[in-house]
């Protein structure tokens, strides 16, 4: 059990928020997070910048050529984190990709977060075969949940194997699109989502992708246990004047509160 376990047993309509480290300004890290824990976010991600992000649409890309111009790197974004739970209680959860991973050093990668505190990693180009032959081991002897994404166009045999490994919660993917290019919650996705709640998953289930209003946020939490804010809250943060009070406000417009 850690954090995350916890926080699922123990709330429901849950809101995460995600972020590029080092972006609009390099230190602005730990910022942002106490920002967000004092505006009630339930847990965080935390954004690893890399050169090459995929899945990312424009807005995290953007935010991602940022922070790497202002000198973040995995060295510095660890520094940040080091006394990171002297005022941050909230689950974190680091997510990227694994190139700069495997180039860190994974054993000394899964230390560092387990050091630091961190309760979960997204790496959505990390295969769960590689993950499950490789590297499984240490991500359970640092007490750190692999989290695992699914699709509109994941099999459902595949869903279940997924689910069966879990640990904490299943990342749903609302759409096929890159982050930040749809708005709103269609029936096509409400298909979806009824279409997972019909299997019967003993994981939680978080949705991301095109989760930007109060209106998209409690739709999804009728079908899963909470949503994932991204590419909105980085417009947010580009266009702050006040990064404290904007972010109140914009926690209080999601919640709708």
């Amino acid at each position: 059990m850690n954090r995350l376990n916890t926080l699922f047993q123990q709330k429901q309509n849950l809101l995460s928020i995600y972020f590029t480290a080092g972006f609009p300004k390099l230190n602005d890290t730990l910022i942002i997070l106490k920002a967000l824990q004092d505006a009630g976010v339930d847990f965080v991600e935390i954004g690893m910048p890399f050169s090459d992000p995929l899945a990312d649409g424009p807005v995290i890309q953007s935010s991602s050529t940022k922070a790497l111009q202002n000198g973040m790197s995995l060295k510095i974004l660890f520094e940040q984190l080091q006394e990171v739970r002297k005022t941050i209680d909230m689950p974190l959860v680091l997510m990227g990709y694994l190139n700069p991973v495997l180039k860190f050093g994974v054993e000394a990668f899964i230390a560092k977060c387990e050091e630091i505190g961190i309760d979960g990693l997204i790496l959505p180009d990390l295969p769960f075969e590689l993950y499950n032959e490789q590297y499984r081991p240490l991500f359970q002897a640092s007490n750190i949940s692999n989290i695992f994404l699914i699709t509109p166009q994941t099999p459902e045999e595949r869903i279940r194997l997924l689910d069966q490994h879990s640990t904490s919660f299943l990342y749903m993917v609302s759409s096929a699109a890159v982050t930040g290019t749809k708005s709103g919650v269609s029936q096509h996705q409400i298909d979806y989502f009824n279409r997972i709640n019909q299997l019967n998953l003993k994981t939680p289930r978080m949705v991301g992708f095109g989760i930007s209003n109060n209106e998209s946020y409690k739709q999804v939490c009728n079908y899963a246990h909470g949503a994932i804010v991204g590419s909105a809250f980085i417009k947010l943060l580009e266009q702050s004047t006040s990064l404290e009070a904007d972010i109140a406000d914009f926690v209080k417009s999601i919640r709708g509160v």
